[in-house]
């Protein structure tokens, strides 16, 4: 019976989230085009709010866990391990005061409705990973435009979602080129559990009825030691905390 109903409600599921790319992608474009980047950003809440809230209808729960104060008025850099496209909407979502944008693959700027857009016109960063020289240029840009305009930035230093839940290797360099580039940032970790559920079959069908967190750490402020330590205690903070 829960097979049957999940194969249901994964249809109705991404009936809807396509339905709802195709709609915001429009929005987003009236947004920018009448109102810049205020207009954008509010398409961008509405729409990351609407498919954070969709996956309800698969009988997902979401809890996000801050124990301490986030900074206010400072930019931000959020590095966090990667479960899965569903752990996106979420996080845009629940920090959207804080302006997050992501640091993101370049194959993911064209084709996807609303995602490419996005990500082209709200700040985000596309670095091309078989480019060093590129990739380097645009994280150095990235972090100069956050600490300029004290936004967040959010990163998946493993560099791929994990299928299984267990983190892969974070690598530095993009945490080493935004904490280098945006100096008087924060330094957030944030671990997600359970996001890699809801795909534990694969894309179709959903798994149903998963718990999904999302746990901020204590901030640590970017230049109050060494790179090297700094790095360890970021990517340990964000381990020991998965499930």
């Amino acid at each position: 019976m829960k097979k049957l109903l999940s194969y249901f409600l994964s249809a109705i599921f991404y009936i809807l989230f396509g339905s709802f790319l195709l709609i915001f992608h429009v929005l987003q474009w009236l947004g920018y085009n009448i109102g810049k980047y205020r207009g954008h950003k509010i398409a961008v809440d509405l729409m990351n709010g609407t498919l954070t809230y969709l996956l309800y209808v698969l009988g997902t729960r979401i809890k996000f866990i801050s124990k301490y104060p986030i900074p206010e008025n400072v930019p931000l850099i959020i590095v966090s391990n990667h479960q899965g496209m569903n752990d996106i909407s979420p996080i845009s979502w629940f920090i959207r005061k804080h302006h997050p944008k992501f640091v993101s693959k370049l194959e993911l700027g064209k084709g996807i409705p609303s995602v490419s857009y996005n990500l082209t016109h709200g700040g985000s960063v596309l670095i091309d990973r078989k480019d060093s020289k590129q990739a380097l240029t645009a994280l150095k840009e990235f972090g100069q435009y956050i600490e300029k305009n004290n936004y967040s930035a959010v990163i998946f230093p493993e560099g791929t979602r994990g299928k299984d839940g267990v983190p892969k290797r974070f690598s530095e360099n993009g945490l080493k080129m935004l904490t280098k580039y945006a100096p008087s940032a924060y330094v957030i970790p944030m671990t997600i559990n359970n996001c890699w559920k809801l795909n534990k079959n694969g894309k179709f069908p959903l798994e149903l009825g998963v718990k999904i967190t999302f746990e901020l750490h204590e901030p640590i402020k970017a230049n109050s030691m060494e790179f090297d330590k700094l790095f360890e205690k970021v990517e340990n903070t964000v381990k020991n905390a998965v499930i």
